[in-house]
C-alpha cells in the first residue's frame, strides 16, 4: 500500500520546491517578490520551458536529446544569416523550425534505423551541431533584424509574446500526451517498449516523432531566446540540454521513461530553474558560483527521481505478492 503523505510529497515536490526557493530569495531581498520582477522570471524562462517539454517526450521514451543546445544554435545561426540576406521575418522563422525539424529527423534515424543508444547519437550530433553552426558563423556574433527583436520585446493583450508562445506550446504537448491515442503509446513505450510492440504499437514511428518534436521545441526556444538577447553569438544554446533535462525531471518526468507530465510538471521545473538563476542576481551573487547552483539543482532532479522509481517498485512488488 502507497503511504499517501509520501505520495503527495513526491508528486508535489517541484511546486513545493518552487515556494520554497522564492520564500527564501523573498526573505533575502525584497525586490524578488517585485510583480515586475516575477514577470520576468516567466518570460526568461519561457525558452528553456519550450526546450523542455520536446525534452519531455523524449524521456518519456525513456529516451534523452543532447543535441538541443547544438540545434538551438545551428538554427540561430540560420537566422542571422537570413536576416544578413534581407529575408523577411516569416521566411526566418519558417527556416528555424525546418533546422530543428531536420535535426530531430536526423536523429530518429540514428536511433530507429541504425538502432544506436539515443545518448551516443544525440551526443554525436550535439558536436556535429555545434561546429557546423561555429563554421557558419566564423565564430563571429550575428544581429538580428528590428522585426525579429519584436517577438522578444512585444506585447499581445498586454501579455508579453514569449509567454504566449509558451502557453501554445504548453497546452498543445499537454493535450497531446493527455488526450491522444500518440499520447498514450508514448507512455507505453517508455513503460516497456517490447510489451508496446507485441500489443500493436509501431514503437519505430512513436520514436521517430518524438525525436522530431524535439527538435521543433528546440528551434522554437531558439526563436524566443535570440528574439530576447538580439545577437547570436558562439555560445548560444551551450549546455541548454542539460537544463532541459533537469527542468523535465525536477518537474517529475523520470528518466527511465513512462511517467510525467508537461503541465504542471516540467513548467513548474522551468521556472524553478530560472527562479534560482533570478535570485542569485538579485542577491548579487558572484557568477562563478552559478555553476555549482546548476549542478545541485540537477543533482536533486536525478535523486528525486531515483528515490520516486525505487519507491514506486517497491510499492508494486508489495502490490502483487500472493498471499
Amino acid at each position: 500500500m502507497k503511504p499517501r503523505g509520501i505520495v503527495f510529497l513526491l508528486n508535489g515536490a517541484p511546486l513545493l520546491l518552487l515556494l520554497s526557493v522564492g520564500l527564501v530569495f523573498g526573505v533575502l531581498s525584497p525586490r524578488f517578490l517585485d510583480p515586475q520582477n516575477l514577470g520576468n522570471i516567466v518570460v526568461q524562462s519561457s525558452s528553456t520551458a519550450i526546450v523542455a517539454i520536446g525534452m519531455t517526450f523524449v524521456l518519456l521514451t525513456a529516451g534523452v536529446d543532447l543535441s538541443v543546445g547544438a540545434i538551438m544554435f545551428v538554427a540561430a545561426a540560420t537566422a542571422g544569416k537570413l536576416a544578413a540576406a534581407g529575408m523577411g521575418l516569416p521566411v526566418v522563422i519558417g527556416a528555424m523550425l525546418a533546422v530543428g525539424a531536420g535535426f530531430g529527423a536526423l536523429n530518429a534515424v540514428l536511433v530507429t534505423r541504425f538502432a544506436i543508444v539515443p545518448f551516443i547519437a544525440t551526443l554525436a550530433l550535439l558536436y556535429v551541431g555545434r561546429g557546423f553552426a561555429l563554421w557558419l558563423t566564423e565564430t563571429r556574433s550575428l544581429a538580428l533584424s528590428p522585426g525579429f527583436l519584436t517577438l522578444g520585446s512585444g506585447k499581445l493583450a498586454g501579455v508579453p509574446i514569449p509567454i504566449w508562445a509558451l502557453a501554445g506550446f504548453t497546452v498543445l504537448a499537454h493535450l497531446t500526451l493527455s488526450s491522444t491515442p500518440f499520447g498514450r503509446q508514448v507512455y507505453a513505450v517508455g513503460q516497456n517498449r517490447e510489451a508496446a510492440r507485441k500489443a500493436g504499437v509501431a514503437t519505430g514511428r512513436i520514436l521517430a516523432t518524438v525525436y522530431i518534436i524535439c527538435g521543433v521545441c528546440a528551434a522554437a526556444g531558439a526563436i524566443v531566446s535570440a528574439s530576447q538577447l538580439g545577437v547570436v553569438s558562439a555560445t548560444f544554446g551551450q549546455n541548454k540540454e542539460f537544463t532541459a533535462i533537469a527542468a523535465a525531471v525536477l518537474g517529475g518526468t523520470s528518466l527511465f521513461g513512462g511517467r510525467g507530465r508537461v503541465f504542471p510538471g516540467t513548467i513548474l521545473g522551468a521556472v524553478l530553474m530560472q527562479t534560482i538563476e533570478n535570485g542569485l542576481v538579485m542577491l548579487n551573487a558572484n557568477p562563478y558560483l552559478y555553476p555549482l547552483f546548476t549542478a545541485g539543482i540537477i543533482f536533486l532532479a536525478v535523486a528525486l527521481d531515483s528515490l520516486r522509481n525505487g519507491l514506486l517498485a517497491k510499492w508494486n512488488r508489495r502490490a502483487i505478492r500472493p498471499v
